[in-house]
């Protein structure tokens, strides 16, 4: 089987582990801020913080941004229901924007429009998150000035796009949004088995975001309420969470960002030739924004149901019985049964239900040979076949 992602770890990686493994700490040593600190230079972000998943820096960002019951968090329903959730952690409600059709991520002018309508019944959203899908990066331009304009904050959920850029800037520098997430989960551009990061320019929200990861708990005397009884003292001053990553996991990660350049450059060149294969197929390619440098994380087609005699699924399953490891991101978030009894409902979101019946992720990682590749190409031309 031919999966649609996997992670590459090399006898490099392997190394980085085991001396962190063979060291004095493994957890809350040297590794983790020094993997911060990777990250946060090579993505231009003055703050970062390493949690175990993305889910909990989604979580952190959002209290940090001071989302609570009352509160409005407003994302893409296409997107893994992280996006979305993050909200409900909060207590807050989720509404959902539809999304561009060429990009698949949340179209700008659906969300001027949705905000026109909010701001007449005073349901204006608190947050959004925009969520990159595939690596391509959002109209970021665009949304800043919505929120800007309509005093919202703004999350980039950049699970898919470490290592890809917009406007000629890295993502994460947070030059368009309050907060930027990272996803180090193994099908990612890098990974450190499980974790994740929120970077930011704001001290007073690294600060937040510090204290919520680790249980509230600081040793900053200047964060506390009276001098210290001693050294091993340190207090509790708010409610946090034990999100923290561990330092086997950002040894890992700072080996794998020595390849992130190269892991990006080459999904480029594998979909680029994707392009070039599929040009002739019923299928439509991924749409590239002419400013943004994608990370590449996935390669999504459309299929052209008009113009083939199967249906979607069949086309799916016929690929997975060839031994390619499909898959289909995302299932609209309003569409599961959850957010169903919300009161969502299929038709609120017509271009995010269309994807839906028409997209497959295509494999797509570091290592895919071009002999896999054509492999792929080769099933999709049989699964499309009369």
């Amino acid at each position: 089987m031919i999966p649609y992602g996997s992670q590459d770890i090399s006898q490099a990686d392997i190394d980085a582990v085991v001396a962190a493994l063979q060291s004095d700490f493994l957890t809350q040593g040297p590794q983790v801020p020094l993997f911060e600190q990777t990250v946060a230079s090579h993505v231009g972000a003055k703050h970062a913080l390493a949690v175990n998943s993305a889910t909990s820096a989604l979580h952190i960002a959002c209290l940090a941004l001071g989302l609570g019951p009352g509160d409005w968090l407003w994302t893409t329903p296409v997107t893994f229901v992280a996006s979305a959730n993050c909200g409900l952690y909060c207590g807050a409600q989720v509404d959902f924007v539809d999304i561009d059709p060429r990009t698949y991520n949340l179209c700008p002018k659906a969300l001027e429009s949705k905000l026109l309508a909010a701001q007449k019944s005073d349901k204006l959203p608190k947050v959004v998150v925009a969520v990159h899908l595939s690596g391509q990066p959002c109209d970021m331009t665009a949304i800043r000035v919505l929120g800007q304009k309509y005093g919202f904050k703004i999350i980039e959920d950049a699970s898919h796009a470490i290592g890809g850029k917009y406007k000629g800037e890295p993502i994460g520098n947070g030059r368009y949004s309050d907060i930027t997430v990272f996803s180090f989960h193994p099908v990612k551009i890098i990974t450190t088995a499980e974790g994740g990061m929120a970077l930011t320019n704001s001290d007073e929200l690294a600060v937040h975001m510090g204290l919520l990861r680790s249980h509230g708990i600081t040793r900053d005397t200047a964060q506390m309420t009276h001098a210290p009884d001693g050294p091993w003292y340190y207090q509790q001053i708010g409610l946090g969470f034990n999100y923290r990553m561990t330092e086997l996991q950002a040894a890992l990660g700072l080996s794998q960002m020595q390849r992130l350049d190269i892991f990006v450059a080459r999904r480029h060149q594998l979909a680029q030739r994707y392009d070039q294969l599929l040009a002739a197929l019923p299928v439509t390619t991924p749409w590239q924004q002419t400013d943004s440098y994608s990370g590449l994380h996935l390669y999504i087609i459309r299929l052209k149901l008009d113009k083939i005699c199967k249906t979607h699924r069949q086309v799916f399953e016929s690929l997975r019985e060839q031994g390619i490891g499909v898959n289909l991101h995302y299932i609209p978030i309003h569409t599961q049964p959850y957010y169903q009894r919300m009161g969502y409902k299929m038709g609120d979101y017509p271009q995010a239900e269309k994807y839906y019946a028409e997209a497959i992720s295509l494999p797509m990682y570091h290592t895919l040979s071009y002999i896999q590749q054509d492999q792929v190409v080769a099933a999709l031309q049989r699964a499309l076949a009369v």
